[in-house]
């Protein structure tokens, strides 16, 4: 938050402060990211939007990096998940399919795990991977933060986990006060541009232009009094027309001007800014530091905004419904227009419409009386022609003793709808209302009048009703529409990471979101079912017990968890079972508080099951009760978590052997290979030993310190280990010695191949598909010993393990 911003917000924080509970926010640690520290919520709380985005717990303020990436909007915030009022700066992070159906994810940039100021910023989709940041099959998601100049941030795996470029070295520096960098794309001139917003001699955007989004020139300064914090600039084309393209330069207030852009300098004839939405456009009003997103599929220009003055009992903040900006001639000259995006219409249920009605004051009555709802939109056309009323509108949240919560009110006289001037055109004043429990957004004459504004609407069952009014006299309305909406949460999963198809349901048990994955809590069986179905299939995922007896991976089952499970149980045993059945079981020690990995293969009649990567399965049995069916898990009597539920054979590839066993740290398998989190030394053991032998895999930091491969070990990974260190070595250690170091630059998450060769005493490390090795040692203390992979302060991916 911006100082200016943060003195407007000193009243707001100090009365949410006093009245809300709260913890003050902290920087996070690397084996703890991404933090998800959200108390389960079904978002049916009062006052909570249904299809407005509010965080699922804590601060939010402005939208930030808002772009559509490999097939999802994402739409980042700033955010303070500890509690209701503003405070150390994250960057939250949710997801949508179509801009309506929000997920809430875990926080994408933390504190003490990406270095700088997290302040607002913007972000883009390198499609073309012009920044060289890539290094898997998705499009990078790059951000932009910090204060006094710019910093970079990076994603590969589609906004999950974040890397700081170099360390988050500035690669802007600004000497004077600055934040809120917005970049995008000038497709004229095929290069990357960025306004940043800085105190230079006053209120002003600094223009910069990249090939790479990282190597920046500075270009051009634009000074203006109005022109305070979280600037934003896009292109729109006039009318439509693509040869009539216009530049918007915005401010966090809303304001904005019509120009010219030539690639170094934005230019424009207004001597005066517009008002882009006519709601409380200051800090923790209803409408600020709006953002548009880039890389839209469909190349419309959607816009978010921040609606401070709305909260809850566990939340503060909400997001504007996303709208599609466009510029239109007007007698006054160019103006934006303002549209809700028309995938609203997916929540739509029941509807009702009326036309040629006449509105008395004389003749008693409401048209729309017997509708009852709290979310909702509505649209009306008026002709004012012959009106005689003097003010017509709607009441909102109509109670049956006349009261209401809010009315909305045109003044024909006046000729202003919520105060806020509206001129009727060709006689006509059509109107548009998105009711939600906390949020109230106004749309008029096609787009221009944009009014956004939080309303603590009482949604109780005498509240819900709706007025059609009209004062000292009568009014034509054309015409009408009621529309229910339904609510927008619930459709995604937030922590579960999976390629089964939702929407999820649960049969049994309470099954909440943390920070490992979907949490159940069951007195008996219970399940958590996905909408995907199939005969034959492979099929994994993770399971952690904790208080559970058992829990394990559900598939070829009904609606009500009727099917197969297979599950590993505390009482000593791996299970596969049916209702009514044990097909199999294998014995083999099971702990609470264990974590471990199951895969199942189904072909026909025959079910196998393999435990923790081991190369054999440890049941091979057969029954044709069950042909096919939903993809689920499944946990009995306690708690347990589960994860990575995947179909396909991608996962783990790694050398033939047995059960594998943790030591240190959690470890779980993800469709790109073994992910560790360790807080200070962490080893995942194979069975397999080896004296003398090729030892090589794919080593990747997502964030953190160290990664390696650990050879020749004992049971509790003492041993040696070559791994990668983001201090910039490749290092062969053993406890309590560094054998050999060598330097060399190495990033968070890019994956980096070693290859480690024995030969009694002698030990050699090669780094990628260098000809040389990098270490050539000696040391003897160590002479044979298990295979594994070591993790040491931070989240690692390891893939593609083989010994020769």
């Amino acid at each position: 938050m911006r100082r200016r911003a943060a003195a407007l917000l000193v009243s707001l924080i100090a009365l949410l402060a006093a009245m809300l509970p709260g913890t003050p926010a902290a920087a996070g640690t690397v084996q703890d990211y991404p933090e998800f520290p959200y108390a389960p919520t079904t978002y049916s709380e009062p006052y909570r939007g249904q299809f407005h985005f509010s965080s699922q717990s804590g601060w939010m303020n402005d939208p930030n990096g808002l772009v559509y990436a490999n097939g999802l909007y994402h739409f980042f915030y700033q955010h303070n998940p500890h509690g209701l009022a503003w405070d150390t700066m994250h960057w939250g992070h949710a997801t949508s399919p179509d801009l309506v159906h929000w997920t809430q994810k875990p926080v994408a940039l933390e504190p003490g795990v990406h270095p700088g100021t997290l302040f607002s910023g913007g972000g883009v989709v390198d499609k073309d991977n012009t920044s060289g940041l890539k290094t898997g099959s998705l499009d990078p998601i790059v951000v932009f933060s910090n204060t006094g100049g710019v910093s970079v941030f990076y994603s590969n795996d589609d906004g999950r986990s974040f890397q700081a470029y170099d360390k988050g070295r500035k690669v802007i520096d600004i000497p004077d006060e600055s934040r809120d960098p917005k970049v995008f794309w000038d497709a004229a001139r095929h290069r990357w541009a960025m306004v940043v917003w800085s105190s230079q001699g006053g209120n002003g955007v600094n223009i910069y232009t990249s090939p790479n989004l990282l190597d920046w020139t500075f270009t051009s300064r634009f000074s203006a009094p109005w022109l305070f914090e979280c600037p934003d600039m896009y292109p729109l084309n006039l009318d439509g027309k693509s040869g009539q393209q216009k530049w918007i330069l915005t401010s966090a207030s809303s304001q904005y001007v019509v120009g010219s852009f030539d690639g170094r300098t934005f230019s424009t004839d207004w001597t005066q800014p517009q008002q882009m939405d006519l709601g409380t456009t200051y800090a923790g009003g209803s409408f600020y530091a709006a953002e548009t997103f880039t890389n839209t599929p469909d190349g419309r220009t959607v816009q978010m905004a921040w609606q401070g003055g709305n909260y809850g009992s566990t939340w503060t903040g909400n997001a504007t419904f996303p709208a599609t900006l466009a510029l239109v001639t007007t007698p006054d000259g160019p103006r934006i227009t303002r549209t809700p995006v028309a995938e609203l219409s997916t929540l739509a249920s029941d509807s009702r419409s009326w036309k040629n009605r006449t509105i008395d004051t004389a003749k008693s009555g409401n048209l729309l009386d017997g509708i009852k709802a709290d979310t909702y939109e509505l649209t009306a056309q008026f002709d004012v022609k012959n009106a005689t009323a003097s003010r017509f509108g709607f009441d909102l949240h109509l109670r049956s003793d006349g009261s209401a919560d809010r009315r909305v009110v045109y003044d024909l006289k006046a000729q202003t709808l919520q105060d806020k001037p509206l001129k009727p055109r060709d006689g006509k004043v059509t109107l548009r209302l998105l009711v939600d429990r906390g949020q109230l957004e106004l749309f008029a004459d096609g787009g221009l009048y944009s009014l956004s504004d939080n309303a603590y609407f009482d949604s109780g069952a005498d509240s819900q009703g709706i007025g059609l009014f009209a004062l000292d006299g009568k009014v034509t309305l054309d015409s009408a529409t009621f529309t229910r909406l339904n609510t927008s949460w619930g459709t995604g999963q937030s922590t579960l990471l999976s390629n089964l198809k939702g929407p999820w349901h649960a049969s049994g048990g309470t099954w909440s979101d943390v920070s490992g994955g979907k949490r159940a809590s069951a007195s008996g069986d219970a399940f958590y079912l996905s909408a995907t179905s199939a005969g034959d299939a492979t099929y994994q995922g993770d399971i952690s017990l904790d208080s559970a007896r058992a829990g394990g991976l559900t598939f070829r089952a009904n609606a009500a968890g009727a099917g197969y499970t297979a599950n590993i149980d505390t009482s000593g045993v791996v299970k596969l079972w049916r209702p009514g059945r044990d097909i199999a079981t294998y014995a083999t020690p099971i702990a609470a508080g264990s974590t471990h990995h199951l895969k199942v293969q189904t072909n026909g009649d025959r079910i196998r099951v393999w435990l923790d990567n081991g190369a054999d399965p440890v049941i091979d049995a057969t029954d044709g009760t069950y042909t096919s069916g939903v993809f689920g898990a499944n946990v009995y009597s306690g708690t347990a978590t589960v994860q990575n539920l995947d179909t396909g054979t991608d996962g783990f590839t790694t050398f033939p052997a047995g059960r594998w066993t943790p030591r240190g740290g959690t470890w779980t398998v993800g469709p790109d290979g073994l992910h560790g989190r360790t807080a200070q030394d962490g080893f995942y053991l194979s069975d397999r030993t080896g004296t003398d032998f090729t030892y090589q895999g794919d080593l990747s930091v997502t964030n953190g310190t160290a990664t390696g491969l650990t050879f020749r070990a004992d049971a509790t990974g003492a041993g040696y280990t070559a791994n990668i260190d983001t201090s910039g070595v490749v290092k062969l250690w053993r406890p309590g010695r560094d054998i050999a170091t060598y330097k060399t630059a190495v990033v968070e998450g890019r994956t980096y191949h070693l290859t480690v060769r024995t030969n009694g005493d002698r030990i050699r490390v090669w780094l990628g598909s260098g000809a040389d090795p990098v270490i050539d040692a000696t040391d003897s203390t160590y002479a044979s010993g298990l295979f594994g992979v070591n993790g040491f302060a931070g989240n690692t991916v390891a893939q593609n393990l083989a010994v020769g």
